[in-house]
């Protein structure tokens, strides 16, 4: 399989001038770095606010104070390692802490610390867990990236997984059908996993990360059709970011390119307010107006998208933001408040639910469900070298 070359130093990308590589140093030590060369073939060198730069290449902002390394408090969702179980029909295997490129913008950033260790590579535990919770019927795979994975491995996962009768739902998290489509349509092993487990009665959906319409080249839609042709589903969700996609023109291109390529529009995020994310900051209310004007411009396909928060309390749906009030529901919720219609004062800069006065009296902070798990919040905010043993 010809694969692209990665790339995990600033100094090997000629088109970014030295002094710019001695001012982003400082940020690659504290927030990890890697592409590959086909998706750094699909930037504009020529255009310094370039959308596709923008999502992979360090930038200034991201040593700015801001936010925290676990903005939804994941720590508290874990049953054993490697193994959330945050909503009751849903559970999260983390099995890999490494992506095909590390977004810049990334809410699980934490995970490339040298001093965290969530994804694991044992993931008997977690599939146990599962086994022995019925009320579980779909499980995600995911990370970092879960088909960075060796197929092998994959397969592994997958069939243990079917063997659980009550998991009707595998669900892969990846950027990889953007970041490396080739890995998909030239894996005949690994469509043939999907083919042979992704069936009528239970389906593998893919969970594609795509943030800009210009992600989605012919090898990018080369690979949606061999996940197609192979019985997955496809769907995708991003965040609404400043500087990549925050144009209702963009968005509405994004909406029509997926679904054209029978790619289903999921969901739509808002920015979690995790460490180094202060670039890419927009308002509760400019999320809504640029999410709004796109799907005026698009088909009840891309209408399907849902703007939603992730928040610690659950999964939060911005319905409306209209004449300083926010309407939203609880699309999922940790606390059994699926649902909950909530009416809340919505200042022009309020970026996030908690920014919302009074919004704390509709949930109440979680207690861990393993205590052996460590959360990052805790360590110290630049990650500590990795010991070197003999």
């Amino acid at each position: 399989m010809a694969q692209p070359k990665y790339i995990t130093s600033l100094d090997k990308i000629d088109q970014i001038p030295e002094e710019e590589k001695r001012k982003l140093k400082e940020i690659t030590n504290k927030y990890v770095f890697r592409v590959n060369d086909y998706y750094l073939n699909l930037i504009d060198w020529n255009d310094p606010n370039d959308p596709i730069r923008k999502l992979v290449i360090p930038n200034e902002g991201e040593l700015e104070e801001y936010g925290r390394w676990d903005a939804s408090d994941e720590d508290t969702n874990y049953v054993v390692p490697g193994c959330q179980h945050k909503y009751g029909t849903t559970a999260l295997l983390i099995v890999s802490e490494v992506c095909g490129a590390y977004c810049r913008y990334c809410f699980r950033k934490r995970l490339f610390r040298n001093d965290v260790k969530e994804a694991m590579n044992d993931v008997e535990p977690g599939l146990k867990y599962i086994e022995n919770t019925p009320e579980i019927n779909n499980v995600l795979l995911t990370g970092g990236d879960s088909l960075i994975l060796a197929t092998k491995k994959l397969r592994m996962i997958i069939e243990r997984l079917r063997a659980i009768d009550h998991v009707k739902i595998i669900r892969l998290g990846s950027k990889l059908p953007v970041f490396n489509p080739m890995r998909i349509y030239e894996d005949e092993e690994l469509l043939e996993l999907i083919r042979e487990y992704s069936t009528p009665e239970k389906r593998i959906y893919v969970m594609a990360h795509i943030n800009h319409p210009r992600e989605i080249t012919e090898e990018a839609r080369k690979g949606f059709q061999a996940l197609h042709d192979a019985g997955a589903i496809v769907v995708n969700q991003t965040p609404v970011l400043k500087g990549i996609n925050d144009d209702p023109e963009v968005l509405a291109e994004l909406l029509d390119k997926l679904s054209w390529a029978g790619v289903t529009p999921y969901y739509f995020f808002i920015n979690r307010p995790v460490a180094g994310n202060n670039d890419f900051v927009l308002s509760l209310k400019e999320v809504y107006d640029i999410v709004e004007k796109a799907k005026a411009k698009t088909s009840g396909l891309g209408k399907r998208v849902r703007l939603s928060m992730s928040h610690t309390s659950g999964k939060i749906e911005v319905l409306a933001i209209e004449d300083g009030k926010a309407y939203l529901k609880y699309h999922q919720s940790r606390d059994n408040e699926y649902g909950k219609f909530m009416v809340l004062d919505c200042p022009d800069n309020a970026a996030w639910f908690d920014d919302l006065p009074g919004s704390e009296q509709h949930w109440e902070k979680p207690k861990k469900k393993n205590e052996e798990i460590v959360s990052v919040n805790e360590l110290p905010d630049l990650p500590e070298k990795k010991l070197i043993t003999k």
